[in-house]
């Protein structure tokens, strides 16, 4: 009988604040706000995406800036997080990255600073309280201006004692040049963060490529694109630069038709390393485990591959020396259990 990937200790790298939501929270939050959402997020299933054009991604952007919307208050932020963690614990979590740009909520809560300190109580409080390990991502958006991606850049560094590990670049990656997004990545790298944009989705190989040599990727967020370029593989295994791959969010995306169509297998078996990663929740209809669950009922992984997947989520995080071994002890354990 196969173990349940939920008790497999692991680490979650690559989800986004608001795509974290509960769809019930979002619904609760509206009603307290009156704010009109899309009926394609209130009919109770996961939305209809396909975001392989750029009308697509429009839509895509235009929902998730709608549940955005209803995050109004510090408690709500609280509630966010605190929710995001306890997902993460009941999947077998025990570190969890959220990647926020903060710019985003800034408005409403008073500031980029009022906001961080907001987001980072929330982190600390709901690690407390759920026992996961828990650290931020802040994101830069690369459809605003690279001066812009500079000035969170110096404000993540400011928070690096704070619980910010990294610095990552989120939108349509097929817009703009990673390349003019170099100074901002600089910054953080120069204040001990881990750059960790995204690349290797919506684009081919060359935006993976130009991850590492314009803005010295040390992970990629979802690099699943790298299966079409050998040597690119090739590259990513001699470095060991993690690729935060996301199967259930790149099917509906309309990147691959079906999952078994996702390569999961060809970078695992190029030495490629993987954190399988939820990326928006609330858009793609699955949370962390349900990724382990497509390795293995679609690309037929063993108990010891999931195993391994888990291994390279929890070394390719941030997390600290000591919840390191303790969730990988506790992925021996769990193949030791069978």
């Amino acid at each position: 009988m196969a173990r349940d990937v939920r008790t497999l200790p692991k680490a979650h790298l690559h989800l986004h604040f608001t795509g974290s939501l509960r769809p019930s929270t979002l619904l609760e939050l509206a009603d307290k706000y009156g704010v009109h959402l899309p009926e394609a997020l209130t009919s109770g299933e996961p939305p209809k995406l396909r975001a392989t054009d750029e009308r697509g991604w429009f839509r895509f952007q235009r929902l998730y800036d709608s549940a955005r919307a209803v995050l109004r208050e510090p408690e709500d932020i609280q509630r966010l997080v605190h929710e995001a963690a306890e997902e993460d614990a009941r999947d077998g979590s025990g570190w969890l990255e959220i990647q926020v740009d903060p710019t985003s909520y800034a408005p409403r809560l008073g500031g980029l600073i009022p906001t961080m300190e907001i987001i980072l109580d929330a982190v600390e409080t709901a690690s407390r309280d759920t026992g996961v390990g828990m650290a931020v991502i802040v994101a830069a958006n690369r459809m605003k201006h690279p001066l812009d991606a500079r000035t969170l850049a110096r404000l993540a560094v400011r928070y690096a004692d704070r619980g910010v590990v990294g610095f990552g670049l989120s939108n349509d990656e097929r817009r703009g040049l990673a390349r003019d997004f170099d100074r901002a990545f600089a910054i953080a790298r120069d204040g001990g963060l881990l750059a960790a944009p995204h690349g290797g989705e919506l684009s081919g190989p060359s935006s993976v490529r130009d991850c590492l040599d314009d803005l010295h990727a040390g992970r990629v967020g979802h690099g699943v694109r790298a299966a079409e370029d050998p040597r690119l593989m090739a590259k990513l295994a001699e470095r060991q630069i993690t690729c935060e791959v996301c199967p259930a969010s790149n099917v509906a995306l309309g990147v691959y038709e079906k999952p078994e169509d996702v390569p999961l297998r060809t970078l695992f078996e190029a030495g490629v390393p993987m954190a399988l990663g939820a990326d928006d929740p609330l858009l793609f209809g699955s949370r962390l485990a349900a990724q382990y669950e497509l390795a293995r009922d679609a690309h037929a992984f063993t108990d010891e591959e999931l195993a391994e997947l888990a291994r390279q989520s929890v070394r390719g995080s941030r997390a600290p020396e000591d919840v390191r071994d303790r969730l990988l002890a506790g992925v021996d354990g769990w193949l030791a259990a069978g």
